[in-house]
């Protein structure tokens, strides 16, 4: 009896330790889960293991000296993640933005784990919805939705579960298509309409409805990351805001120079819901002068990060939908000036190929063409090599933004 009544309390005490273990592993699921919180005062606040998170990130995509785009950095034996983590963390970066993983997932999930391990760096992962598929997107046709459909709940069914994922970004500048200005499409219905402003509509309706429905699929896949709405500036929003219900949060591409101007205030009348600044940023050449100017960039970086912060929750000066952004970007792309011709990608070309008067500077460039796409990264690369990787080098933005985070109250005057 004495033994009977000994086994029945080994037994009740084990189903106890079980039950807390049981609980416990609950809580640390919870806890793990990323989601958007909404405050009684309408701002909006991204939330990690149950504590407000500011994005404060760049956009990756490490190509070395002498490759282009269609390098495969994932399976870079030389590991150029782990100097780059090592790096970003003393800088302060927390998040890091990839435009779509690569094709190999037991390598993508080696980076993840590597920068969230080693870094505590979280991963935004993204899609690009087959916006540079040729000849064209058909998002008016069935059978290219479900095809792009298909790719994404692949992605999402791969990498939902790494700790290090932080939130998913469906396209990036694919609104453009609606206008009729990049990568233009179209359907028989579409066709039949002769007003070209109707027609824009109804190629918003369609992209933005195909878009939600991505947004629910994951939901039901991986319900512990939000979906964000990749867009190029607020165009297209007002259609978004009434086909797109499901979508957790908006991430704009902006490039407006010193000050992103009135985008806060009128996101939140167009489409409320939280705002991260997916990729802004300035170049450090200046197409004027004809000669590097690292000061320009810092200038225009920590100005955009200061509108970034007066929009954060809970701040009265701004209008709290913000939640942070992805600088555009970590490093120099050396192959961007002439992406198809292999020998232009040992040289750091000056050239520029566009025109943005936002950034005044050096504006009076020829033909105004100011932007220079190989000169974005707020680190350079040095054709020397340091562990098989070209050799990173912070540029003076690095350093001012590094500074702005440990006290964003402080004007800065010698960050270095």
């Amino acid at each position: 009896m004495l033994q009977a009544t000994g086994r029945r309390l080994f037994i009740l005490a084990a189903c106890g330790l079980f039950f807390m273990a049981c609980l416990l592993g609950m809580a640390s699921k919870t806890k793990s889960k990323v989601y958007i919180k909404k405050l009684k005062n309408g701002h909006y606040q991204l939330i990690v293991n149950r504590k407000p998170y500011i994005v404060k990130g760049v956009c990756y995509n490490p190509i070395p000296i002498g490759q282009n785009h269609q390098y495969d950095w994932w399976s870079d034996p030389n590991k150029p993640w782990i100097k780059d983590g090592k790096l970003m963390q003393e800088m302060g970066i927390n998040t890091i933005r990839i435009y779509q993983p690569g094709e190999n997932p037991e390598a993508v999930k080696k980076v993840i784990r590597d920068l969230y391990e080693l870094y505590g760096i979280r991963t935004i992962l993204g899609h690009w919805l087959g916006f540079w598929e040729y000849p064209c997107p058909f998002y008016g046709h069935q059978d290219f939705r479900d095809k792009i459909t298909k790719e994404v709940l692949e992605m999402a069914a791969a990498y939902k579960d790494e700790p290090g994922l932080l939130f998913w970004i469906l396209g990036n500048e694919n609104n453009y298509s609606c206008l009729g200005t990049v990568n233009s499409w179209s359907n028989d219905e579409i066709d039949k309409e002769p007003d070209p402003q109707k027609q824009k509509i109804m190629r918003a309706k369609i992209y933005y409805s195909f878009v939600n429905d991505l947004a629910k699929s994951i939901h039901k896949i991986d319900p512990h990351h939000p979906a964000a709405l990749g867009n190029g500036e607020l165009v297209g929003l007002e259609v978004a805001s009434r086909v797109a219900p499901d979508i957790d949060l908006v991430a704009c591409i902006i490039y407006r120079g010193k000050t992103f101007g009135n985008l806060f205030n009128s996101l939140k009348l167009t489409f409320d819901k939280p705002l991260v600044l997916s990729e802004f940023g300035a170049d450090s050449f200046d197409a004027y002068q004809i000669k590097e100017d690292q000061n320009m960039q810092a200038f225009f970086l920590e100005s955009q990060w200061r509108q970034i912060y007066k929009n954060l929750a809970n701040n009265k000066e701004g209008a709290g939908n913000c939640i942070g952004g992805t600088m555009f970007e970590w490093l120099d792309e050396w192959w961007k000036h002439n992406e198809y011709d292999p020998e232009s990608w040992k040289a750091h070309d000056t050239g520029s190929n566009w025109s943005n008067p936002s950034y005044y500077f050096d504006v009076k460039a020829k033909e105004n063409k100011n932007m220079n796409e190989e000169w974005f990264g707020i680190t350079a690369l040095s054709e020397d090599l340091e562990g098989g990787i070209n050799k990173r080098i912070p540029k003076k933005s690095y350093y001012v933004i590094r500074e702005f985070w440990k006290n964003p109250n402080v004007k800065i005057k010698n960050p270095k």
